[in-house]
């Protein structure tokens, strides 16, 4: 973790990266929804195709860490965050020119549309996971779940500025004014994202890093530290939980419509309901630890696990509500739901920021970016998976609570394996030296970084 990290960003140098993940939800947005309903609506496509575009854009991130480990070879990450950024804009405006294209030529505007959400994939991998270094090594440890919650909430401004915004340009809608729309928001988005990371990062300090040892390929980069228990530990914890997180959205409405009779009106406050929810568990935990950070009420690992075994609690609710029926208080259940979604959220990304630079030295990119990769996969397999898990347990019991209950359950049951991994990464002093013993020379095995000392205490 480069020294310059120690001193920390201030509150408003936080904000200005949280800017750069607002912008990346601006573009994202208009990729995964806006494009998502003109091509079911107004094209009159299938809805597997945007189903299948928007997986795609997940599965590519499968690079995370190679393009992580680029920047860590050239130590420095504002180049990859603008880079990204122009990378996401100029694949989400080719995205729109593929719809215009699917008006007269459906198999050219596909194909086009195949390759520009596989490039929005790769532009958010490498502006994401590269921001989310640079926040890790320039934020203090007490300012992590703050930051986290900030990275979050200002994706979800990002969503809603560009939803109000795009949705009162596009109409009347063409297919040309979508391209225009589109275009506006991505130059917008990345002049937004080079003013806000300029003058961040120094590049004297950032670079020396990088050049403390020779960078190995890629492929021992990633075999070092996936040799790294605390890593590998991070790596399946974010991929079972990420998993059990993505499940629920596709089948909490339906289940509350074809369970409790609600209206997609109805259903959709609430989604509202569970969103609050994640917003003021979030701001919980992000107030709690900056002002209680060296008591065990700032432990991030706490409220990870905490939030971890609460949204499997809420689950298990879901699912006897269902097996009850109208009178159960489905609405206390999903707020709970909620709430605990939100506390897990920033203790998984705080967790991510805080461990990023523990283990062998200029590896930080590499560790974000398998990290990313699982959540990023683990986001494409969870509603797909819950989706078909409801269809199958339906035709097996023929019963619709049953099928939901037991979808929930196995959620449940997901969040509780995942408290279980929370609590093992858990790095103790000289666990550094033991997981990077092979090959280490020097201080490349060293515990780099106060915040692996401070989880040894808590």
């Amino acid at each position: 973790m480069n020294n310059n990290s120690n001193s920390g960003l201030g509150w408003l140098g936080i904000f200005r990266l949280g800017l750069v993940q607002a912008s990346l939800g601006a573009i994202v947005v208009l990729a995964t929804s806006t494009m998502n309903r003109v091509m079911v609506v107004e094209l009159a496509m299938p809805a597997m195709l945007p189903g299948f575009l928007v997986a795609l854009h997940y599965v590519v991130q499968v690079l995370r860490p190679r393009l992580g480990y680029s920047s860590d070879v050239g130590g420095r990450r504002t180049p990859w965050i603008i880079g990204g950024m122009a990378l996401l804009g100029l694949a989400a405006v080719s995205a729109a020119v593929a719809i215009d294209l699917m008006v007269t030529s459906p198999t050219l505007g596909i194909a086009l549309a195949v390759l520009a959400f596989l490039l929005i994939g790769v532009g958010v991998g490498t502006s994401g996971t590269a921001l989310l270094v640079l926040m890790s090594t320039h934020v203090s440890p007490q300012r992590r779940a703050a930051a986290a919650t900030v990275t979050w909430l200002m994706m979800i401004v990002g969503f809603i500025v560009t939803s109000i915004v795009a949705g009162a340009s596009l109409d009347p809608f063409t297919p040309l004014r979508l391209i225009q729309v589109t275009a506006s928001v991505a130059a917008t988005a990345f002049v937004v994202t080079t003013l806000a990371v300029l003058g961040i990062e120094r590049t004297g300090v950032a670079s020396q890093a990088a050049q403390d040892e020779h960078a190995p390929s890629f492929r021992e980069a990633l075999r070092q530290v996936w040799s790294e228990s605390h890593s590998r530990r991070l790596t399946v914890f974010v991929f079972i939980s990420m998993v059990a997180y993505s499940a629920q959205d596709l089948i909490l409405e339906p289940f509350a419509g074809l369970i409790y009779g609600m209206t997609p009106g109805e259903s959709t406050k609430l989604s509202g309901v569970q969103n609050t929810g994640v917003l003021l568990g979030m701001l919980i935990v992000a107030i709690i630890c900056t002002r209680a950070s060296s008591s065990q009420l700032g432990s991030i690992r706490a409220w990870t696990i905490g939030g971890c075994v609460g949204s499997g609690l809420s689950l298990l609710t879901l699912a006897v509500g269902g097996l009850i029926g109208p009178g159960w208080p489905v609405a206390a259940s999903v707020f709970v739901l909620g709430l605990s979604n939100g506390v897990f959220a920033v203790g998984a990304i705080g967790s991510m920021m805080g461990m990023v630079g523990t283990g062998r030295r200029s590896r930080e990119g590499v560790r974000m970016g398998l990290w990313g990769a699982a959540q990023a996969i683990a986001f494409a397999i969870g509603g797909l998976a819950a989706t078909a898990l409801v269809d199958l347990a339906r035709w097996v019991f023929d019963s619709v609570a049953i099928a939901y209950g037991l979808v929930f359950a196995i959620e449940a049951g997901m969040f509780f394996v995942a408290s279980r991994l929370a609590a093992q990464v858990r790095l103790r002093e000289g666990e550094g030296q033991e997981d990077t013993a092979e090959g280490a020379s020097g201080q490349d095995g060293r515990i780099d970084g106060q915040y692996g000392v401070q989880l040894a205490g808590r």
